[in-house]
């Protein structure tokens, strides 16, 4: 008997529906920026590569917070969430403001 998996459907704002105080919420929350600022670094992470060690309800929240906002996007490979960041689409909405954004951490502890 083949067992079936439970694969829940993440909702994603379009990019033309990217708000930029929600974004900019998102983003003001030292957890969620840590994890943007990993994804600017990879293509892609598991849930488990972000959440930082943190319970599961609090990494959920966070999670949610940055879809949808627009900062990410999440997608299932089997039971696993990938995460990656919407730059592309980031950049047409609010064109500079994510490089803005990541530069000024960069040069705050000395990165890349």
């Amino acid at each position: 008997m083949q067992r079936q998996l439970n694969v829940r459907a993440f909702i994603h704002p379009e990019a033309k529906e990217l708000v930029l105080e929600r974004v900019l919420y998102a983003l003001s929350d030292p957890v969620r920026m840590e994890m943007v600022r990993y994804l600017a670094d990879v293509a892609e992470a598991t849930c488990g590569e972000l959440d930082g060690g943190r319970p599961k309800s609090s990494a959920s929240h966070h999670f949610r917070v940055l879809r949808d906002a627009g900062l990410i996007r999440t997608h299932n490979i089997g039971s696993t969430h990938m995460n990656t960041l919407r730059r592309d689409e980031l950049e047409l909405r609010f064109p500079g403001l994510l490089d803005c954004i990541l530069s000024h951490y960069e040069q705050k502890d000395g990165r890349r």
